[in-house]
């Protein structure tokens, strides 16, 4: 006997079987019907070796196609189609034979017209030994002619002839480290040493450290250093080193102004700032605020006569501390 469970299985089976166009004597397969072209919509399959593949659509828009189509089995297009050589028409553009043009009309035409504006033929091709390649008195050629031939065209030529000429050096008089003019010989235009006391620089370097060397103070035989009498502090305002261990430093302000203010420091080497100094321990003065041992006040006079005032005012004493508010 069927379980609850196999009988509403049963029943739902039986009901989506009914709902389903295919059954076990109508099974849906490849070689069904709906499966394959046949001229309707439902099957796409194509039936056989040679029959039609898709739906009616499918069928209707390729026929529709190949309709549109020039080309066709028997007018297949190929690399010697008509449409695929240049003959003369805008179509083809390949090859025909070894000497036919490449192109079509639009392309041979351009071709022609540009070869027809280019100066140069298979009979007189351009090269480096071209006259118009070659330096012989006109613009266009600028390559040498032999070994001693000008270089560049005539605007060339004429532009470093005029350069030359302005030139005050030649192949005869080159200039160098040791011409005239590199020099200093007392002239403006040469710089270079003569020999290896001989001065450097032109008439206006030389006058202008001449100048220089006059103001300044010190010279080989007075050399400014370390230990020079302006260097060393000495009572003047020009030295500011300390003279041996002991000495001072500074100039004659830095000194004066050192000791003025040593003058108003009220604590000196033998009356040294500390914290047990008297001006830092709270003695009653106003001065000292530091604890003397455990038990001593804190503060300066006036830090004492508050704490005592704020004191006095507190209801609270220590034998009625917070928040032991009874007595």
């Amino acid at each position: 006997m069927p379980t609850i469970l196999e009988t509403i299985a049963n029943q739902q089976r039986t009901e989506h079987l009914s709902r389903n166009y295919y059954d076990y004597d109508n099974e849906y397969s490849s070689s069904h019907k709906n499966a394959l072209s046949t001229g309707d919509e439902k099957g796409k399959g194509q039936v056989g070796d040679t029959g039609p593949v898709g739906g009616l659509t499918d069928i209707n828009t390729r026929t529709d196609n190949l309709g549109r189509n020039y080309y066709d089995p028997n007018n297949p297009y190929g690399p010697t189609h008509s449409n695929a050589l240049s003959t003369g028409d805008e179509k083809g553009k390949g090859q025909v034979g070894d000497t036919g043009p490449v192109g079509g009309l639009t392309d041979i035409n351009t071709r022609n017209d540009n070869m027809s504006r280019n100066l140069y033929k298979l009979l007189d091709q351009y090269s480096s030994i071209h006259k118009n390649a070659i330096s012989d008195g006109d613009e266009k050629g600028k390559g040498q002619l032999g070994d001693t031939g000008p270089v560049g065209g005539l605007t060339d030529i004429n532009t470093r002839n005029d350069n030359v000429a302005r030139n005050i050096y030649s192949p005869f008089d080159q200039y160098s480290s040791t011409h005239k003019n590199a020099i200093s010989d007392g002239d403006e235009k040469g710089k270079g040493q003569v020999g290896d006391t001989g001065p450097v620089g032109g008439l206006t370097d030389i006058n202008t450290r001449s100048d220089n060397l006059a103001r300044n103070l010190y010279n080989p035989f007075d050399q400014y250093s370390s230990t020079h009498k302006n260097a060393i502090s000495d009572g003047d305002e020009k030295g500011k080193g300390q003279l041996d261990d002991t000495g001072p430093v500074g100039g004659l302000t830095d000194i004066n102004t050192r000791d003025d203010n040593l003058g108003r420091n009220y604590y000196r080497p033998f009356n040294e700032y500390s914290s047990r100094h008297k001006n830092a321990i709270s003695d009653g003065d106003e001065k000292g605020k530091g604890q003397i041992d455990d038990t001593g006040s804190v503060g300066g006079l006036t830090d004492i006569n508050t704490r005592i005032d704020n004191t006095g005012r507190n209801k609270f004493k220590l034998t009625h501390t917070y928040p032991d508010f009874e007595y």
